[in-house]
This record gives C-alpha cells, structure tokens and sequence, in this order.
C-alpha cells in the first residue's frame, strides 16, 4: 500500500488542498485525481478518523451500497456493513487511486494570498488555488456544560461495552446512538442502565430496529429511563439530575454522553469561513457550487449542513466530489490559459 505521508514537492504549489480524510475528502480526491489536478489532503488523524473512532462493534444504518464511491464495490458480509469493513474498503479506495494523504497533520490556518491561498499546518504550509473543507462533525462533541463533565468517566465518544461490565452507566441522550449503546452495555453485563432524556419520548427517527427493543425495556424496567430530564452536575461517585419530580441522586461509575457531535467551529473559524448567524451555525456556501462566499473555497460533505447534523449523510452527499471537482478543473484550466496568453 502506498504511504499516506508523502514528502512535500520543492514549490509545494497545489491546484487543490482538500481539509479531512474522511469519506468525503476520500471522494474529493478521487474526483480531482480523475481530472489530472494537483492535490493533497490534509487529516488531522489517520485515514478516515472519526470512522475508526467509532464503536469497535458499530454496524452502519446504511447499506453498503449507498455508501459505494468511485464505483467501487463495497463488499459486506451482511446488509448493512461493520466498522471494520468501512476501514478496509477506504484502505482499498486510497491504495487503488494512490491517492495524495497526509495523515497525521493539522490544519491551523488559511490566508488569501496572490492568486489563491496559503495554507499553515502544524508541519507545513501550502500554496492553493482552491480549497475544499470536507471536514465532516464526528469529531467534536456536543459537551453538556455541567459542571464534572471533565472528570474521566465521562465519556462523549464510546468504545465498546468491556469497560461497562458490573458498572452503574447514565447514558444521555435518545437518539440511535445512546439507545444503541443502552442497549448494548444492558446486555453486556452492566449493573445498571440509566436513561437521562431531555424529550418526553425516545426521539421518533430512532432505526425500526432499534426502537421497539428499547421502548420494550425501559417499560418493564431493565433500563430505568427518566423523561424531560437533564444532568445538573457530575461527581466521581454519583450524578446529579434534574426531573419533573426534582433533584434525583444516582450512584454512578460512567458517564455516556451521547448528545451528538458538531462541526468544528473553531477550525472553521481559523480558514475565515463564514457562518449563518442563527443556531444552524451553517457555513455560507452557494447550494448549486457549494462554493463559500471565499472565492475557490468550497464545502463538501457533511459540514455543509452545520448544526444540522441529521440532514446530510455520506449516501447523499456523494455527489460532492464530482461537483466540486468539474468547477476547480474549469477555473484552473482558465487560469492556465490566461497565464499562457
């Protein structure tokens, strides 16, 4: 397999920088290798890092096919693929295009310069015409803001069940992700499960599959949920919420917040991209182009929808690469031509 840390060229001039490793850069990259451009991408982690930050027994909702790229195949063994079997096939993805990686680098900021941008890693700088931000929002959490949420037993990125064995575990939250692993660390041997919910009711999207089997066990009380209901503080020994009854005191080892992820802001805000001034916090971009009000600076993926994290997916943002990559061909192309004329 080819590296993914490939030493920089002497001009380190590209026609195109894409920001994150993930799927999304993954497609992006292809789609520029396919149109001859020069190009790297930047990962702050390795290859696709939030999805091998994922659970070690996650299962995607999706079916393999809807998250097929290049028109490779996505081999599974069952509908729908495990994690591992998304790890092999973006392995396969970057060895079969031998694409342009750098793993491990972060990107820290991004200045317009003469005919296009400059870009500052902690490694490295590049020069640009175009940029893409494929980011994604797996990577920060949605924090509670309470006060012993940095204490080492909460967690907002979860593992696998081991851990939780004989253990008394909140679990916050009651979309797919915190009833999956309610679910999960109840059959796998935890003391005991508990549900804090903000809602009145386990959130209406919940997979098919998933949501009878928790409704299921919260009613004959293996899973004690409490309803609109927050964490009002964290201690090393208990938790603290706050019901429609009053203060409850938990007896608690664990701490799993499940309330979602969102884009990283503060990376966003160092490359000067603006965002809407309302709670969607999305970044201004052309729906058309993509193209953000940065002229050759384009979103891509999951980003582009901001804060609102359940609207854009993997499977319908597949189109983005191939998008993006005919217009960065365009505009380099008359750039060319000027140049020569």
């Amino acid at each position: 397999m080819q590296s993914t840390n490939h030493q920089l060229s002497t001009t380190n001039h590209y026609d195109l920088v894409i920001i994150g490793g993930g799927p999304t850069g993954i497609n992006c990259a292809i789609e520029a290798s396919k149109r001859g451009l020069n190009y790297v991408v930047l990962e702050k982690g390795v290859l696709v890092n939030s999805l091998y930050n994922f659970p070690a027994n996650m299962t995607f909702f999706s079916t393999a096919g809807k998250l097929e790229i290049a028109d490779v195949p996505f081999v599974a063994h069952g509908d729908k693929p495990t994690r591992g079997e998304a790890l092999e096939y973006y392995r396969r993805l970057l060895e079969a295009f031998k694409l342009n990686i750098r793993t491990f680098e972060t990107v820290q900021k991004m200045t317009a310069v003469a005919k296009g941008y400059e870009i500052k890693t902690d490694k490295n700088s590049y020069r640009t015409h175009s940029v893409i931000v494929a980011t994604g929002f797996y990577d920060t959490a949605r924090l509670l803001h309470v006060p012993g949420e940095n204490l080492p037993k909460v967690k907002h990125f979860y593992d696998d069940a081991h851990p939780y064995v004989g253990k008394n575990v909140l679990v916050v939250g009651a979309a797919n992700s915190a009833c999956d692993i309610a679910l999960e660390t109840f059959y796998k041997g935890a003391k005991s499960v508990t549900m804090a919910i903000r809602s009145s009711e386990i959130y209406p999207k919940v997979k098919y599959w998933i949501r009878p089997n928790i409704e299921n066990r919260i009613k004959e009380g293996s899973i004690k949920a409490y309803f609109n209901t927050t964490v009002k503080e964290i201690f090393p020994d208990r938790v603290l919420l706050d019901t429609p009854a009053g203060e409850v005191e938990l007896e608690n080892d664990f701490v799993l917040a499940m309330t979602g992820y969102k884009p990283n802001y503060v990376l966003i805000d160092a490359l000067g991209l603006p965002v809407s001034d309302d709670e969607n916090k999305i970044p201004l971009h052309d729906s058309q182009t993509l193209e953000t009000p940065l002229p050759n600076v384009y979103v891509a993926g999951v980003v582009a929808a901001g804060m609102k994290t359940s609207t854009l997916f993997i499977e319908n943002t597949r189109f983005h690469g191939e998008l993006i990559a005919d217009r960065v061909q365009a505009k380099t192309s008359e750039k060319n031509a000027v140049a020569v004329d």
